[in-house]
């Protein structure tokens, strides 16, 4: 008997029946690792994915001091204090050894010579020259003939004071008014002696820079009077102490002290206006 006959099969070369096929899920597809440094908090675009879900941001990983227990963050700020200070106290000892004599100087001077030599010795000097620790004002007076022609002395003009007034509120104060008068004299000063004797080639100089510019501030003040004329003058200094500070110990006196400079006859033709 065939096979075939009892219909126990499909008759030969037909096909089977194909079983209906279930849809098989596919694998979530794992990203793959990127080259390179990951940012912290994961992969990339993790924060954002997070945040768009609604989940918690990955918090970055702690760096530095912060990542210390709370016994080595007491131990690590407890050290950064100590050489802040440490820092501060050897700036301070320094700046007070190069700095001009002073009242901390004066009463510390050998504990800050103790920690400076010789170590950190400086053979600098924080200003050179020191800043004046007084007040030098320049006066003038001048023996004149009015034009009655009688003759005259005139009182003490402070230079220095006009100078000042000038200067006073004024936001913008010229070269002239800062400097002129102050530089005369201290060429003058430095060009003779105690005794006003020429210690130079440039004493001459200074002399008939600083009288020019005494003259010329007379006869724009009209020292001696419409149609007057100055026939000499005489300079002098008045040297005032700068008051010391309430809480230091030392004693200055307030006592002017006065430098007055001969008598100068003016050269022919100053007084018509050579004084330039």
């Amino acid at each position: 008997m065939n096979a075939y006959d009892g219909g126990a099969g499909p008759p030969r070369g037909a096909e089977a029946p194909r079983e209906p096929e279930t849809p098989v899920e596919k694998p979530a597809e794992v990203a793959e690792p990127t080259e390179g440094p990951q940012p912290a908090g994961g992969l990339p675009g993790a924060r954002a994915e997070a945040a768009q879900d609604g989940r918690p941001a990955v918090p970055d990983p702690r760096s530095g001091v912060a990542a210390l227990s709370p016994r080595y963050q007491v131990v690590a700020a407890l050290a950064l204090a100590v050489v802040a200070v440490a820092v501060c106290v050897h700036v301070g000892m320094v700046f007070l050894h190069v700095a001009p004599s002073n009242t901390v100087t004066k009463t510390h001077g050998e504990a800050i010579d103790e920690y400076v030599y010789p170590e950190f010795e400086q053979n600098w000097k924080l200003f050179a020259p020191n800043p004046l620790q007084q007040n030098i004002a320049v006066q003038v007076r001048a023996d004149v003939r009015t034009a009655d022609g009688a003759a005259g002395t005139t009182g003490w003009f402070d230079l220095s004071a006009q100078d000042g007034r000038s200067i006073d509120g004024n936001l913008v104060p010229s070269h002239t008014q800062q400097n002129q008068l102050r530089r005369a004299w201290d060429f003058y000063v430095g060009s003779h002696d105690s005794d006003d004797r020429s210690a130079g080639p440039r004493g001459p100089l200074a002399e008939a820079y600083l009288r020019n510019i005494v003259v010329l501030r007379l006869e724009r003040g009209d020292a001696a009077g419409r149609g007057g004329v100055i026939e000499r003058v005489q300079v002098r200094s008045r040297t005032t102490n700068v008051p010391a500070p309430e809480w230091g110990t030392d004693k200055v006196t307030s006592k002017p002290v006065y430098r007055v400079l001969p008598w100068w006859p003016l050269p022919a033709g100053e007084p018509e206006g050579g004084a330039q």
